[in-house]
């Protein structure tokens, strides 16, 4: 299953539309923030999907029955620029265990890429709820590697794949080669996709973006 928030009338787009901007891009801390923004949003929608049960708390002048997460979830990030959406989910779900996945793209001189996953720390996930988060799902081949490459640690019982924005060939290819257990949030689906694995309209590279320029 595939969520696209975007498409919907609120508050999200306008978070979108600056991250786009490319006069607003140039203020590091304001992309920062717009990130974990939409993090904490989509961190909101996906938490209507978790399971819930009625649980007592005492207040000073009685007890509430309110229905509460059952279970906290697991939040991956694959570094770097996944860290404000990270910490937008964070900022939600306080108490959820995390786990950290370096992934990066090795280029050869003809002009293509593999992507190489070289490390991960991770806590148990099996028969838990995973959330992985990458601001940009490209190919998808970077977070069908990170998928696999997490199942070292467990299977989860079902995956939330979270991304800002993604190429309608990303989500194809996603969708192609993860399990049925596995449901994807979407800001904002583009149409082109370049020969570089650039998403067009896109944003650019959201890891620059947000922390600086990378050699």
């Amino acid at each position: 299953m595939v969520h696209i928030i975007g498409n919907g009338n609120s508050i999200f787009n306008e978070y979108i539309a600056e991250i786009r901007d490319e006069k607003i891009q140039k203020d590091s801390m304001r992309f920062r923030r717009n990130m974990e923004r939409m993090g904490e949003i989509m961190a909101y929608e996906v938490s209507k999907t978790l399971a819930y049960e009625n649980r007592e708390t005492t207040t000073p002048l009685g007890i509430a029955t309110l229905s509460r997460i059952k279970e906290q979830p697991v939040i991956a990030t694959i570094l770097r620029a996944g860290l404000a959406v990270h910490q937008g989910f964070l900022n939600y779900f306080d108490k959820a265990e995390n786990a950290f996945i370096s992934a990066y793209r090795k280029h050869h001189k003809d002009g293509s890429f593999d992507v190489q996953v070289e490390y991960l720390a991770c806590p148990d996930i099996n028969d838990k709820v995973l959330i992985l988060c990458d601001p940009m799902l490209a190919t998808g081949s970077s977070m069908v590697l990170t998928y696999k490459a997490m199942l070292q640690r467990g299977k989860p019982r079902h995956t939330h794949i979270v991304s800002i924005i993604a190429s309608a060939e990303g989500v194809e290819y996603a969708k192609k080669h993860l399990p049925e257990n596995v449901t994807i949030w979407c800001g904002a689906i583009d149409d082109e996709l370049t020969a570089q694995a650039y998403i067009v309209p896109g944003l650019g590279d959201a890891g620059d973006l947000a922390y600086g320029n990378k050699i």
